[in-house]
């Protein structure tokens, strides 16, 4: 499990405020763009980061230009900082976005809460595929070699019965934006395995997409697995058998309504 770093869940594709616009443009900028905030840069060398409050305060000023009310001094990441160090730094300014500088002095991406929550959900396939991995050497005395790598989707073996439309559609949101932590299949013959990300695989097949980032689960020898007769024998051979539940809500959602209407329910 490698550190995880900033570098690896910025955004690199940064949108900008040149200095030089007035205040009535980068409103403008800021509302079309849909962010919070912006930062200032000439090319890509950063001045500072254009606040919503810096904005209200100047809304009367529309002449102004950007380069006169950007305050002072900005909060930067390094791209090689660790994302929980980038976390902390984000929670204490209060703030939603970070530019990222390099060495140079470089704006080389944005990191933002989004991110950051990206990088805590991706977590946790990890620790699930090692012990899926501790499992399956156990239980059939074999050796299991783990690679990440991009899987075609279309032949896959699904081992979950039923999926729910509401996640469905959440996971579309988050392919959309890139957050969609990986896959776990086990690469076997006839078909892949798919073991984790069911939600994620119909999502991707709806919206057209082919192959899906993954962990790969190789085995050092071929035989069939508990997991293949369990799915086979509950008439599952391919992705059409799994049921979109168009009428029930998925648990996570269902105990989260649950909560809301009885606050004082412990």
């Amino acid at each position: 499990m490698k550190k995880l770093l900033v570098k690896d869940y910025m955004t690199r594709t940064v949108i900008s405020l040149h200095p030089d616009l007035t205040v009535k443009e980068a409103v403008e900028r800021v509302v079309r763009e849909g962010h919070v905030g912006l930062p200032v840069a000439e090319g890509t060398r950063l001045l500072g980061f254009l606040t919503p409050k810096e904005l209200l305060r100047n809304i009367d000023a529309h002449h102004k230009r950007v380069r006169d009310i950007i305050a002072q001094g900005t909060v930067v990441a390094h791209p090689e900082m660790d994302i929980e160090d980038a976390a902390r730094i984000l929670f204490r300014m209060g703030v939603k976005e970070l530019p990222v500088v390099d060495d140079e002095g470089n704006m080389v991406g944005i990191i933002s809460t989004t991110d950051i929550i990206r990088s805590h959900i991706e977590r946790v396939t990890p620790r699930k595929m090692l012990k899926l991995k501790e499992t399956l050497e156990s239980l059939y005395g074999v050796e299991i070699a783990i690679e990440r790598e991009m899987v075609p989707i279309a032949n896959l073996l699904p081992t979950q019965k039923r999926i729910y439309a509401d996640e469905l559609q959440g996971r579309k949101r988050e392919l959309q934006r890139g957050l969609a932590e990986p896959i776990m299949v086990i690469m076997k013959r006839p078909q892949p395995v798919l073991v984790d990300g069911h939600h994620r695989v119909m999502a991707a097949r709806q919206m057209g997409i082919d192959k899906l980032d993954a962990y790969v689960l190789k085995l050092d020898k071929d035989l069939e697995l508990g997991l293949e007769r369990n799915a086979r024998a509950s008439g599952l051979h391919s992705l059409d058998d799994i049921e979109v539940n168009d009428f029930g809500q998925h648990p996570l959602v269902e105990i989260t309504s649950r909560l809301l209407k009885n606050p004082k329910q412990d």
